[in-house]
């Protein structure tokens, strides 16, 4: 979140809400107006330099969920979680750090080594759609991948170099874009660790892993490095054979008001696959639980990269810039139908996904004068470019046996954007922002009907009111617009490569509409809550098409709920977490099929007790209770809800040596990591209703009570 001035007593004004007034017609006025296309947009000027001599922004240090964040927070569903918070989290999967923002779900339904699933506000987010997430200020988010728009693969991060993830929900902040919609997660490394790190772990199913990590002073700056090695086989029948390796170094130099980081990350992963498997294969007796029904299902993927920030801080404001370049390759077989397309073959494909990504972001905070009343300002400009070379083959045991396409894409977007704070008086500040995103698609595809260039530009103001505050409360009012990207290849494409029909392109940039009202309070002492009432339009759903394998466009939705969050440190040693997440999901048009949205979730419930520096133990346990979600426009089909508990306890012998057990699903249920409902044909299994397959929920389980083990020694 940007430097946050202190609140002072406001000057004497002679209409500050006649100001708010203008400012909110403005924005209507700028919301009114839709996106343009096929258009050059120039970048909104900064305001003119006020006559008084700025002063530089002093920086509010939030480093978890015990920090208040009233005065400094723009929105009830804004947070920071710390170093400490991840560290005493049972995590299963390294993605699993995003379920430290509330309500969000992280599971799979396929490879370890795979893209996980996420869940928040309603969405069944596939594999990262509509929920943007960036590491050190990269982003993560893959548009026009091989698998799913929007890709989301966090397998490369170290969870034990996390310093903090900062997390907003809704479409109410300027300095987020693209898969934005529900919300939007920052993971923060360290620069230096408060000690080194080795850590060694072992536990059911073949899980092995070993890290090292550690920093020190080199040539006046900060060296920090880290290396992780690991291999699990799952409890699955046919084993994962998950191995993966991490290398992590970043060198800081300089202080908070001048300094700069260079950073390079390297990762690689392979993996064998037990993908979601129709439930009749299981009762009929043909694989257990835990099996597959295609062996040869599997990937691997690497990601390597090279980052860096600058920033400076003077009497005239804080600038910073980061650029960042990646490349990430990714090389997939999937079989979620098994022999309904090709009876003899079966229905394996592969996704193969190969691209170079460059980037920058730049933004320049400083404080000016609005008539009588201070403003602290934020102009902005985001660039990003993937290079990307995306096919899908049809495959049989991993063997290439035809093409169904190829494409090289060249995606580029220039998002400039501006932000301005008022604190009106002792009980009103406001913020109000706007965006621009510019997107321009280069598709050259192997059928040359489904090539092309397409642009285009969307607008997104975004307005806040903070009311407070009063006996330590705050009251948000926020509201605006956002955005999604579809995949480039669909805004070219005018033959299905399936089935040769004529198809018409999808809409390049789809328009979110998002407003939520909320509080926050640390009246009751020790108690930190949020509570959060919020809607959300989108004018086009992306759905994950089971028998494609990837999303695609589908029918405008609109969605509304509730969330309560509660961080309450009960003496010293003890901590609660209690969030709770409440959501109505439906399609808002209507269609003889129905109106709810499949995988959308109803509840999300997590809740932890926390024990920490009890006499040398310390330790967790936690539940997560994901609801019933409908996997069929009708609701005729559900899914079963999923409830998991998970255990962890250790002890500190000394400053340098601990121990740890984990243990997960610790009362060894038989639920469902996700559920889907669609066709598809068994090996030998006879034509279904009119030649076609047979309609079932298709589901990945969740494992079995699992135990790990660490020993740990810090120096």
């Amino acid at each position: 979140m940007p430097p946050v001035r202190p609140a002072a007593t406001p000057r004497a004004s002679s209409s500050p809400f006649a100001v708010v007034l203008a400012r909110a017609c403005l924005l209507a006025c700028v919301a009114s107006g839709r996106a343009l296309a096929q258009s050059s947009v120039e970048p909104p000027a900064a305001p003119a330099d006020a006559e008084a001599s700025p002063v530089a922004l002093p920086e509010v240090e939030v480093v978890g969920r015990k920090d208040s964040l009233v005065g400094v927070a723009d929105s009830a569903s804004q947070g920071t979680v710390g170093a400490k918070e991840i560290e005493a989290r049972p995590l299963y999967r390294p993605a699993e750090v995003l379920e430290t923002v509330p309500g969000l779900i992280a599971t799979q339904h396929s490879g370890a080594g795979k893209a996980n699933q996420y869940f928040l506000r309603g969405f069944n987010l596939d594999h990262g759609t509509d929920f943007a997430t960036s590491v050190n200020g990269m982003p993560v988010n893959l548009p026009t991948n091989g698998h799913g728009q929007g890709y989301t693969d966090l397998n490369f991060i170290i969870p034990e170099l996390v310093r903090t993830v900062r997390y907003k929900k809704g479409v109410y902040y300027a300095d987020e874009g693209d898969f934005s919609s529900a919300g939007a997660a920052d993971l923060r490394y360290f620069d230096a660790l408060p000690r080194g790190l080795a850590q060694v772990e072992a536990g059911m199913y073949d899980y092995y892993r070993a890290l090292v990590a550690d920093s020190s002073r080199v040539g006046g700056g900060t060296l920090l490095y880290a290396g992780e090695l690991l291999y699990n086989d799952g409890p699955w029948d046919h084993p994962a054979h998950f191995l993966k390796g991490n290398l992590y170094l970043s060198y800081t130099m300089g202080d908070e008001r001048r300094g700069a980081t260079v950073t390079g990350m390297a990762y690689k992963g392979g993996w064998d696959s037990t993908d979601q498997v129709a439930k009749r294969a299981v009762n009929q007796g043909l694989i257990s639980r835990f099996g597959t029904l295609d062996p040869s299902d599997g990937g691997d993927s690497q990601r390597y990269s090279l980052s860096g920030e600058w920033h400076r801080a003077t009497s005239n404001g804080t600038t910073r810039v980061s650029a960042y370049a990646f490349y990430y390759d990714l090389d997939l077989f999937s079989n979620f139908t098994y022999f309904l397309d090709d009876p003899r073959n079966g229905d394996q494909f592969e996704q193969k996904d190969n691209r170079w990504v460059q980037g920058a972001h730049a933004r320049h905070d400083w404080v000016a004068a609005l008539g009588e009343i201070d403003t602290d300002n934020t102009l902005g400009l985001q660039v990003r470019n993937d290079v990307i070379r995306v096919g899908l083959f049809k495959t049989r045991q991993q063997e290439r046996l035809s093409t169904t396409r190829t494409d090289h894409v060249v995606e580029t977007s220039v998002s400039p954007y501006f932000e301005t704070r008022e604190q009106w008086s002792s009980w009103l500040r406001t913020v109000a922002g706007v965006r621009v995103d510019v997107f321009n698609f280069d598709v050259d595809s192997n059928d040359p009907a489904n090539s092309g260039t397409v642009t285009d530009a969307i607008a997104s103001p975004k307005l806040s009111l903070i009311f407070g505050p009063w006996a330590e409360t705050e009251v948000y009012a926020n509201g605006g617009l956002g955005f999604h990207s579809n995949d480039a290849r669909g805004t070219t494409t005018t033959v299905d490569p399936s089935t040769g029909r004529r198809v018409d392109p999808v809409d390049p940039l789809v328009r979110t509409y998002g407003a939520e009202i909320g509080t926050r309070t640390t009246r009751i002492s020790k108690l930190h809550s949020t509570l959060a009432f919020w809607w959300l339009h989108i004018d086009s759903e992306l759905l994950f098409i089971g028998d494609a394998g990837t999303t695609e466009a589908s029918r405008p939705s609109q969605r509304y709920g509730v969330e309560w969050a509660n961080f309450y440190s009960l003496t010293r040693w003890l901590d609660l977490d209690a969030d709770i997440a409440a959501t109505h999901a439906r399609f808002s048009d209507d269609a003889p099929e129905g109106d709810h949205i499949p995988g959308a979730p109803n509840v999300v419930v997590a809740s932890g007790l926390t024990l920490h520096d009890f006499h040398g133990f310390f330790g967790a346990f936690r539940v997560r209770y994901f609801g019933p979600r409908p996997l069929t426009e009708d609701n005729r089909v559900t899914s079963d809800p999923t409830f998991l508990t998970s255990l962890q306890l250790g002890y500190q012998f000394d400053e340098t040596w601990s121990v740890r057990a984990d243990v997960f699903n610790l009362f060894d249920r038989e639920d469902s990591d996700i559920d889907y409902f669609y066709a598809s044909r068994l090996r030998g299994e006879p034509p279904g209703p009119d030649d076609g397959g047979y309609n079932d929920i298709h589901f990945h389980p969740v494992e079995p009570i699992t135990a790990r083990f660490a020993v740990i020694a810090r120096f």
